[in-house]
Formats: C-alpha cells, sequence, structure tokens
C-alpha cells in the first residue's frame, strides 16, 4: 500500500487519541488530505496544539475535551455530530491504555477494570454512538487500533493483550453486520512505533530504533479512502501488509 494521501475533500473524520502519539498525527494527516478532523482526546494542551499545526497547514478541525471514560460523553457525541452535520465519514478508535506489565496474579482489579472500559467498553459505545451516522455517509469508513499483543499474548500483557483481541471482535463481527452497505471497517496493528505508550511498555529499548508514528499515521491513512474495498481484515501497518480472516458462510 502507497502512503499517499487519499484524496478526503469535504469527508468529516472522528480522531480518538488525538492529542498525542499516532492519532495526532492520524489526525494532521487527515487534515491536510482535506477532510474535517473532530479531535478527540482528555488533554486539552495536546488538543490545540493539534489545531495550530491543522489551521497552519490550511485544514480545520473541531476540538472536543472528553475523556473516554465518560460514557454518557460518548453517547452524546453521536448526537451532537448528528445536529451539526448529519452524518460520519471517518471514524479512528485510536484511544487506549496499557494498564501494567506484570504476571496475571499481579494485575489488581481496578488497573484490570480501567483497561477493560477504557480500550473495550468505550469502543462499544463509541461504536454504538456513531454507527448511525457512519451508514448515512456514502462511503463510511471505520479504523479500529489494534496492536500484535492481540495474537502473541506475550507473558505479563494478558489485560491488554485481551482488550485489544476483544477490540478486533467487535470489529470484526460490526464488519460482517454491514458487509452489504458501503460501510468498510478494519483493524490496524501499527507495530512497535515511537510513542509514549511504548516507552512505558519496554523503558529500555531505543526509540530511535522504531519508526516515528507519523509514518505509521500516514501509511493507516490509506484506510480511510473511499476507494477501500476491504473489510472485516487488519493492515499491520509497520510492515505494510494485510492479515485477512475468513468472513462467516
Amino acid at each position: 500500500m502507497q502512503a499517499d494521501l487519499p484524496d478526503l475533500s469535504g469527508r468529516l473524520a472522528l480522531v480518538t487519541g488525538a492529542s498525542r502519539g499516532i492519532g495526532y498525527f492520524i489526525a494532521r494527516h487527515m487534515a491536510a488530505a482535506g477532510a474535517h478532523v473532530i479531535a478527540v482526546a482528555r488533554t486539552v494542551g495536546g488538543l490545540e496544539e493539534l489545531d495550530d499545526e491543522i489551521r497552519a497547514a490550511g485544514g480545520s478541525a473541531t476540538l472536543v475535551p472528553l475523556d473516554l471514560a465518560d460514557m454518557a460523553g460518548i453517547d452524546r457525541l453521536g448526537g451532537s455530530i448528528h445536529e451539526r452535520w448529519g452524518k460520519l465519514d471517518i471514524l479512528v478508535a485510536n484511544a487506549a491504555v496499557l494498564g501494567v506489565i506484570a504476571p496475571l496474579g499481579h494485575v489488581e482489579a481496578k488497573v484490570f477494570d480501567k483497561v477493560m472500559s477504557i480500550n473495550v467498553t468505550s469502543q462499544w459505545r463509541l461504536i454504538r454512538s456513531v454507527d448511525p451516522l457512519l451508514r448515512l455517509s456514502e462511503a463510511g469508513r471505520a479504523i479500529l487500533l489494534s496492536s500484535g499483543a492481540a495474537h502473541s499474548a506475550r507473558a505479563f500483557w494478558g489485560p491488554y493483550a485481551a482488550s485489544k483481541a476483544a477490540v478486533e471482535a467487535l470489529a470484526r463481527s460490526w464488519a460482517d453486520e454491514t458487509k452489504n452497505s458501503p460501510l468498510r471497517i478494519n483493524c490496524v496493528d501499527p507495530g512497535a512505533t515511537r510513542t509514549a505508550m511504548r516507552a512505558q511498555a519496554v523503558p529500555g529499548e531505543d526509540p530511535q530504533t522504531l519508526p516515528h508514528p507519523s509514518e505509521i499515521a500516514l501509511r493507516i491513512l490509506a484506510l480511510a479512502s473511499p476507494d477501500l474495498t476491504r473489510t472485516g481484515q487488519i493492515y499491520q501497518a509497520r510492515h505494510d501488509r494485510w492479515l485477512t480472516y475468513r468472513m462467516p458462510e
């Protein structure tokens, strides 16, 4: 897949976790490609910096300070988008938390519950909130960020790995439900990337050996293209390849 910017002129994109890392650069690239970006994150300062960058490049954005632990806030978000724009063309569900890297028996219940709440429950609430809006688009696109941890299930990564496996299951079910519509839904495994979460997970790693999040975000952008035909699959961004699931008969 080429990392050229697709033409997203006139399209409306919602990006969560947009104040830093991969989400920040996805939002920037989408605005550069012509989309109006609804940027969602907890950190107001990061959102304002993003807005400055987007406006300086001639793009436009709407900032939404929102903690995805606020489930009612996620519900209201869909209603607000409908009232203002009437539909949504692109969803990028990027926000997530790592939790801790520890043996399963050592993980505190409150940590496990937070990982599942932010990484799984809030994603379902987000899907439920914007699914009707994406169906109103002539070429709705949903991109859910996953992780290789969902498949490797490495020691000490249990809560995070389980949460990302759940996200992939949600995405695949949603894709199968909508396979006869224009809506295309895929997951992305970004691979090891130079982000704060990666540094938290692997503190001894040299970040300069990893790709910059801007590079990974640029590759992910192609999944938002109206020309995309794939659905219910995983794009491994660092390796630029697709992992294809067999859809149910």
